[in-house]
Order: structure tokens, then C-alpha cells, then sequence
């Protein structure tokens, strides 16, 4: 998107803020695409933890007890540690969406 000659970083024209405003805008967008790419990665991740959790659990019948005490705890684990990262690179959106202050009325 642009509006006129400025050029657009998410929703602010950087051709009509001021100097210091464009260097923070740039260095924002720099820590968020670290942000996207470490979630394009773990995101990705953490399916797959999930995936092991629902995989192991159906056929703890099937797998030997070892095998599945190895698999399924070893994927509980994983799970655990990737919702946490998860949580903490997300956890912008989180305070803005579900810890914001109500306006007293």
C-alpha cells in the first residue's frame, strides 16, 4: 500500500514522518522480521510435536512401553518448551488482545 510518494511500512508512510521516525520504523521492522522468521520455523515445529503427541497416544497399544515412554514424553517435552517460545514471541499480540486495561466508567 502507498499513499503518494512515501513509501509503506505496515501502515505508515515513511516518506512523510521525520527522520527519527523512519530509523525507529526500520528498526522495528527489523526486530519483527526476526520475530516472523523464527515463527515461520517454529511454528512448523510445534505442529509436529503436537502431531507426535496425538500419534504416540493413539497407538500406545501398539508401540512398545519403552518406545513410547521415549516418543511420548520426549514429545511432551518438546511441545512444552515450543509453547513457551511461542507465547513469548507472541506475547505483544497477547497483551494487546487479551490483557489491555478496561477504561473505568
Amino acid at each position: 500500500m502507498s499513499y503518494g510518494r512515501g513509501v509503506v511500512v505496515g501502515a505508515l508512510p515513511i516518506g512523510k514522518m521525520s527522520r527519527d521516525e523512519k530509523l525507529h520504523t526500520r528498526e522495528r521492522s527489523g526486530e519483527s522480521m526476526n520475530r516472523n522468521t523464527a515463527l515461520k520455523v517454529l511454528n512448523p515445529v510445534l505442529g509436529t510435536a503436537v502431531l507426535s503427541q496425538v500419534v504416540t497416544g493413539l497407538l500406545r497399544g501398539v508401540l512398545p512401553r519403552s518406545a513410547f515412554e521415549v516418543l511420548h514424553q520426549g514429545g511432551g517435552i518438546a511441545v512444552a518448551i515450543c509453547a513457551a517460545l511461542h507465547l513469548g514471541l507472541n506475547w505483544n499480540w497477547v497483551k494487546a488482545t487479551y490483557l489491555r486495561r478496561r477504561d473505568r466508567q
